[in-house]
């Protein structure tokens, strides 16, 4: 999953990544409005995280801005103001969650995580499929109960497959959604981690299809086991 981090204060900006980060997110991080909205308008995301006082453009600008283009991307406000009328007034714009600084990194992660599914039309933190299920919180992968060692990268291309099932996924989409901007991604980067991931599945009875020239399909979770 790729996420827009916008904060201007470096210290929380770095600290927030790096978290993130270790969730296995990719993560793109600006510290001003306008790039927000330029990153916002260019740029595929599953999640933006919006501080409100951003030099130049604010946060509630950007936000105006993003759902004026139609854009239904999650947004997280972050504020140190912690008045109601900010709350309402960002909520009101079309912000999705809002967390008042100080907060917890525990709390911004659980967060993080709910309104990820919420954008993957799921409520629940795990994906099945069949007899497989993927922990979107504990971040591990089960067949029957029993575990199912995956890398973190390999975690999060299977996590994109179970979010999308049914439908096809491009390699496009995969790179997009899965690597920042600082990330260097190799030609065959997404084919190789299929490839590993069918090695440790296809024995399960789980298969990952390939949709020549389109990319890749799991099977709608009804057909699956």
């Amino acid at each position: 999953m790729r996420i827009l981090l916008v904060e201007d204060d470096t210290i929380l900006a770095d600290a927030l990544c790096r978290a993130l980060v270790q969730c296995a997110y990719a993560v793109d991080v600006v510290a001003d409005g306008e790039q927000a909205d330029n990153a916002l308008a260019m740029e595929s995301y599953d999640l933006a995280i919006l501080d409100i006082g951003l030099p130049g453009l604010s946060g509630l600008d950007v936000l105006r801005r993003l759902r004026a283009r139609k854009s239904g991307v999650p947004v997280l406000m972050l504020t140190a103001l912690d008045a109601l009328a900010d709350r309402v007034r960002g909520l009101d714009l079309g912000a999705d969650d809002y967390l008042a600084k100080p907060f917890d990194l525990p709390e911004l992660e659980a967060r993080v995580r709910a309104l990820l599914r919420r954008g993957g039309s799921t409520t629940t933190p795990f994906l099945q499929h069949g007899r497989l299920r993927l922990d979107t919180v504990g971040r591990r992968v089960f067949y029957d109960d029993q575990p199912v060692e995956l890398s973190a990268r390999e975690l999060s291309v299977l996590e994109l497959l179970l979010m999308r099932e049914g439908r096809v996924v491009s390699k496009e989409h995969m790179v997009n959604h899965l690597y920042g901007w600082g990330d260097e991604v190799g030609a065959n980067a997404i084919e190789v981690y299929v490839y590993r991931i069918r090695k440790k599945l296809e024995p399960l009875g789980c298969e990952i299809r390939t949709v020549r020239g389109m990319g890749y399909l799991m099977e709608r979770n009804d057909a699956a086991g």
